[in-house]
C-alpha cells in the first residue's frame, strides 16, 4: 500500500482527533499498564500517538509503516518513538512479534482485506487492540444532492477495491475484524467515531473530501460532476466511522 500525502494526514488529523470515541479512549488508556508498550500500525507521521498521548501520556511506542517519507516524518515528530519501516501487507506476523502491551491503527481496517484481517488477529496472540476510524460507509450532506446515494454507491464500490492488501473491506472492516478477534477470544466493543465537518471548523477537509470522493466515484463508472460542483458549497457533512477496542481472554 502506498502511503498517503502529509498534507492530507495533516488535513484530517484534528477532524480525527474530535471524532474519536472518548468513552472507548477512555477504556483503552484504563486497561492499559503503566508506562505501556504500543506498536501503531499504518501509522504515518504519528498521528494516532499525538492524538492519544493526553489519555496515555507514559507510553512507548513503536511506529510502524512502509513509507520512508512518512516515517522520516514521524521521527523529526517523535524522536522518542521506535520508528519501523516494514510492508504490513506481507509481514504483519514478523512486525507483531514485538514486545508489545497494545497495538493501535487508525484508517486502516477499512483499506485491508478480510484475509489479511484473520491473520492479524492470530498474530495478536492477546495484546490489547484499539483500532479507530474504520469508514463505515455512510455519508450525509447538507444540503441534499439528488446524486448523494448514486455518488455514494460507486464510492463504497471503490473502497472494496485492493488496496495492498488484497479486496479491501471497505465500510465492512470494522465488523469483519470484531469477528476475526472475538474468533480469538477477544471481548470486542464497537462505538462511532463520525466526522462532523462544517465550513467554519473544516473548510479545507470538506473540499479536498469532496474530490476525493467524486475521484473514486469516477473511477468506478459514475458521473460525480454535478455532484462535486454542489459539494463544494456543502454547508456541512457527517461521514461514518467506527471505533473498536478489543480485550484478551
Amino acid at each position: 500500500m502506498s502511503g498517503f500525502a502529509i498534507d492530507w494526514l495533516d488535513l484530517r488529523e484534528p477532524a480525527d482527533a474530535r471524532a474519536r470515541n472518548a468513552r472507548m479512549l477512555a477504556d483503552f488508556a484504563t486497561v492499559l499498564p503503566a508506562n505501556p508498550l504500543i506498536i501503531d500500525l499504518g501509522s504515518g507521521t504519528g498521528s494516532t500517538a499525538r492524538t492519544i498521548s493526553a489519555a496515555v501520556p507514559n507510553a512507548r511506542w513503536t511506529l510502524v509503516d512502509h513509507d520512508p517519507a512518512l516515517l522520516a516524518e514521524a521521527a523529526r515528530r517523535h524522536p522518542d518513538a521506535t520508528i519501523r519501516q516494514a510492508d504490513l501487507a506481507t509481514d504483519i506476523e514478523t512486525v507483531l512479534t514485538a514486545e508489545a502491551h497494545a497495538i493501535t491503527a487508525s484508517a486502516l481496517f477499512d483499506l485491508v482485506s478480510e484475509d489479511w484481517i484473520t491473520r492479524f488477529a492470530r498474530a495478536a496472540k492477546g495484546r490489547i487492540v484499539y483500532a479507530a476510524l474504520s469508514y463505515d460507509g455512510l455519508e450525509a450532506w447538507h444540503p441534499p444532492h439528488e446524486d448523494d446515494d448514486t455518488v455514494a454507491r460507486a464510492f463504497n464500490t471503490h473502497q472494496r477495491r485492493d488496496k495492498g492488501f488484497g479486496a479491501a473491506c471497505g465500510p465492512l472492516g470494522a465488523s469483519k475484524l470484531a469477528q476475526a478477534l472475538e474468533a480469538q477470544g477477544y471481548t470486542v466493543t464497537i462505538a462511532p467515531s463520525p466526522w462532523r465537518l462544517n465550513r467554519e471548523t473544516g473548510d479545507a477537509l470538506m473540499t479536498a473530501l469532496a474530490t476525493g470522493v467524486a475521484g473514486a466515484a469516477e473511477e468506478a463508472g459514475c458521473d460525480a460532476s454535478a455532484w462535486l460542483t454542489a459539494r463544494h458549497t456543502a454547508n456541512t457533512c457527517e461521514i461514518g466511522h467506527l471505533d473498536l477496542l478489543a480485550i484478551p481472554a
